[in-house]
């Protein structure tokens, strides 16, 4: 692919379709070389974190027969908060291992909502010139339910986007 690309954004998450994108962008995207007053092209690559609230799934409850009903307990919010960030950890350290044999400039990003459109902003603020995922391939029950973040950002994305599926 074109050697005129500055930034690459690679969404991961994780999953092995996501570090089946990256590997496909580093073998296959090509980035801008830089001229003596220039920065040279560069892989970013975002993983975006649920909101506590979100990650669990769940509230602690209530306080049974009669205390506050939408108390916040702090302790559980920090703990799922640490749980987070050492997901968040094991993912960017999977994913530059990843990248350690390739001679690129990576960078790491991580924002914090829903993936969907955290992903579309973060193609706006960064500058990126293509976005590329992976692809879960949800059957049609479950993408009706779930949603699909890659056909989301396809749609919304305001710069191109490459989808990278499993050829298994």
């Amino acid at each position: 692919m074109s050697g005129n690309l500055q930034r690459v954004i690679v969404a991961v998450d994780g999953s092995e379709e996501s570090m089946k994108a990256l590997r496909w962008a580093l073998d296959n995207i090509k980035l801008r070389s830089p001229p003596s007053h220039a920065e040279a092209g560069s892989f970013v690559i975002l993983h975006v974190q649920s909101p506590p609230s979100i990650a669990t799934g769940l509230n602690p409850g209530a306080i049974p027969f009669g205390g506050p009903t939408d108390l916040e307990v702090p302790a559980f919010t920090a703990a799922i908060e640490a749980h987070q960030r050492r997901i968040t950890e094991a993912i960017l350290d999977h994913a530059l291992k990843i990248c350690s044999d390739k001679n690129v400039n990576v960078k790491t990003d991580v924002v914090i909502g829903d993936p969907k459109e955290k992903i579309c902003e973060a193609a706006v603020n960064l500058h990126a010139d293509l976005l590329v995922m992976g692809s879960r391939a949800f059957g049609p029950i479950k993408r009706m339910f779930l949603g699909s973040v890659s056909n989301y950002c396809t749609n919304h994305a305001q710069c191109p986007v490459m989808i990278v599926k499993d050829t298994a």
